[in-house]
């Protein structure tokens, strides 16, 4: 489990795990995202939560964790990507996976300050086609504000905004924080430093996972 404020990597990450030990990556976010662009009941109401820049209630994440958890491709392990997000998630996800015989065995905190989670953010932009992401300043596009994967034209997220980001950072604080105290107990719980560049960051992840 990739634990982390938002802008702290853990997509990118969650990516290149997926690449080295061909597992699936579970990103809510990506899913909530889908949900919203098909625009289905959940999409829908989680739209309402995430254009305000607030977190998606707990009763609309669950139900959809157990469902993508049982399906075939989950069966050899998992990578979680911005789940829980919450001390109930967090006891939901233990309880959900006694009942299915599984166990989670990382727990990694990506570990980023609130000023350069901004920049990082609100400089993000992101491809509306193939979901790549690109930074203003970062990881510029070749050609400005064209997506180097298909080209289609790169767009800033409504909720990518500085005022939104600030929000979002302060749950972070006050709510997902707690996760990382309640997984502690059982020995599992690592940290990393984000402020790293992504491939220092990778190989910290991997020195935990194999070390």
């Amino acid at each position: 489990m990739l634990v982390g404020a938002p802008g702290s990597g853990k997509g990118t990450q969650a990516k290149r795990l997926v690449e080295k030990y061909n597992i699936p990556q579970l990103s809510t976010g990506d899913l909530l995202r889908q949900a919203i662009k098909d625009k289905t009941e959940l999409g829908l109401k989680a739209e309402e939560f995430m254009n305000a820049g607030q977190l998606v209630p707990d009763d609309l994440i669950m139900g959809l964790i157990e469902v993508k958890l049982a399906e075939d491709a989950f069966q050899n392990g998992w990578i979680l990507d911005g789940f829980p997000r919450t001390l109930p998630q967090a006891e939901g996800l233990n309880q959900l996976l006694e009942k299915m015989s599984k166990k989670l065995r990382h727990v990694i905190l990506l570990d980023v300050p609130g000023k350069a989670i901004v920049e990082r953010i609100v400089g993000r932009r992101s491809c509306p086609s193939c979901g790549a992401v690109h930074h203003v300043s970062f990881s510029p596009p070749k050609v400005k504000g064209v997506c180097d994967t298909c080209g289609d034209i790169l767009v800033q997220r409504s909720d990518d905004n500085e005022e939104k980001v600030r929000v979002r950072f302060g749950q972070y604080e006050s709510e997902t924080a707690s996760v990382i105290p309640y997984f502690e107990p059982s020995g599992i719980v690592s940290k990393v430093d984000g402020k790293q560049g992504a491939d220092e960051v990778f190989s910290a992840i991997i020195g935990i996972l194999e070390g």
